[in-house]
């Protein structure tokens, strides 16, 4: 998700490296160049990953440590301080300390959070986890992606950047369903489910640290540097669709595991891991296949795809029988439909705005993006622990978020259409 707005500021990489590395590199360059992408993706990959891991573990936190299901999802959206606090200076320390140096910190702090959630082994421990890793996210999130981009151009100067934006934004919407995967399969067959998941990530994180030092800075760092934050206003129609859209997905990622367990009678980690890989998966799909559409039409396929989603979803939770079958069918459309929302409505919106502004609504709309998938599905914790059924719960938030995308879209589509309204 947001690897998608981080690209937007590219085009001024992009020209100061046509204009200054018109020269030929020798081929040893090149592959090192090849290299450095891909130990880059990779970082970005393992630490998207870890944002989500613990989804596929919180029934064995509430029971280790007798969670409300409230609190289970205050510790998943916990993550969204550090990473938005991390997002509002990410500007600032990308001057200081470059791109690479920022991606380093972004691996070196996942596995201090990682650290601190085996090594602490209750509730505080897992909440300052959680803040830690979204201070992670917010680092890589808002650097992976340009950084692709000019890893790429530094290789090939007359290279398209399409390939190396695509790789971005598949990696990070598709490494947050590959982390509840790995985590709930671990944790269905081995016999350490809430430790060997984070030692593993541990140790992919220094494989990634490792890769990380061969890669050259893109840029030139300023340790003088002075603070600023890179933030810029957004149409709110714009801002409730991207709320709406990871609002969804938030749901999924926030409590799929516990209305497959209660509702379905599916306790399984490693189904509740593989929902979410679905959920997310189909977010990268969906975006791959609408590369050459129109902004407009890539959102008005995304709202069509939700509210399908969401419908099948509600409908699922409610039949007599339960069915498992609609559920993930739902959540893949949901899935889908989120990716094309958001990948719609950044186009509409960075379309619309002037060059120099982009920058910064970049960093708006990623924060949007954090927003939506943390903080809502709280609201449904909420109705849960107030005694609220899952079917009239699923049904309340799968209205509410419906109506959002759909008038926020509708109003986007609009905007867009009329003699005003952006290009």
């Amino acid at each position: 998700m947001c690897a998608v707005l981080a690209a937007s500021d590219h085009r001024r990489r992009m020209r100061t490296v046509e204009t200054s590395e018109t020269y030929a590199m020798p081929a040893s360059v090149g592959r090192r160049q090849g290299a450095a992408f891909w130990a880059v993706a990779f970082a970005f990959l393992v630490v998207m990953a870890f944002a989500t891991l613990p989804s596929s573990l919180y029934g064995l936190y509430r029971t280790r440590d007798h969670l409300s299901t409230l609190t289970v999802t205050l510790v998943y959206a916990v993550f969204a301080c550090g990473a938005i606090g991390a997002l509002l200076c990410e500007r600032f320390v990308v001057a200081r300390i470059g791109r690479r140096g920022a991606m380093l910190g972004g691996v070196a702090t996942m596995m201090v959070a990682a650290a601190v959630i085996v090594i602490g082994k209750a509730l505080p421990a897992l909440l300052v986890g959680r803040v830690i890793t979204g201070v992670s996210v917010g680092l890589a999130a808002g650097t992976a992606t340009t950084y692709l981009i000019e890893l790429r151009l530094r290789d090939d100067p007359s290279a398209s950047v399409v390939r190396a934006r695509t790789i971005g934004t598949s990696v990070n919407i598709g490494a947050l369903g590959v982390g509840p995967l790995v985590a709930g399969a671990l944790a269905e067959w081995t016999s350490l489910p809430l430790t060997l998941p984070y030692v593993l990530f541990i140790g992919l994180g220094a494989l990634a640290l490792v890769g990380l030092g061969t890669a050259p800075e893109t840029g030139t760092p300023n340790p003088d540097a002075k603070a600023s934050l890179a933030i810029a206003g957004i149409p709110g129609t714009a801002a409730v669709a991207t709320i709406g859209a990871f609002s969804a997905t938030g749901f999924f990622a926030g409590l799929s595991g516990i209305i497959l367990a209660k509702t379905f009678d599916r306790p399984s980690l490693a189904l509740a891991g593989a929902t979410l890989f679905l959920v997310f998966s189909s977010g990268v799909v969906s975006q791959l296949a609408t590369g050459k559409l129109r902004a407009s039409r890539v959102l008005a396929l995304g709202v069509a795809s939700m509210l399908a989603g969401l419908a099948m979803v509600v409908t699922a939770v409610r039949l007599s029988t339960p069915s498992l079958v609609l559920l993930l069918a739902g959540g893949a459309l949901i899935g889908a439909g989120a990716g094309l929302v958001f990948k719609g409505t950044t186009g509409i919106v960075l379309e619309a705005a002037a060059p120099e502004e982009r920058v910064a609504m970049t960093s708006t709309l990623i924060i949007t993006a954090l927003f939506g998938l943390s903080i809502p599905v709280v609201g449904a914790g909420v109705a849960l622990s107030e005694g609220a059924s899952a079917a009239n719960t699923v049904l309340g938030f799968g209205t509410a978020v419906a109506l959002g995308v759909a008038l926020s879209g509708w109003a986007l589509l609009t905007r867009r259409a009329s003699p005003q309204g952006g290009r």
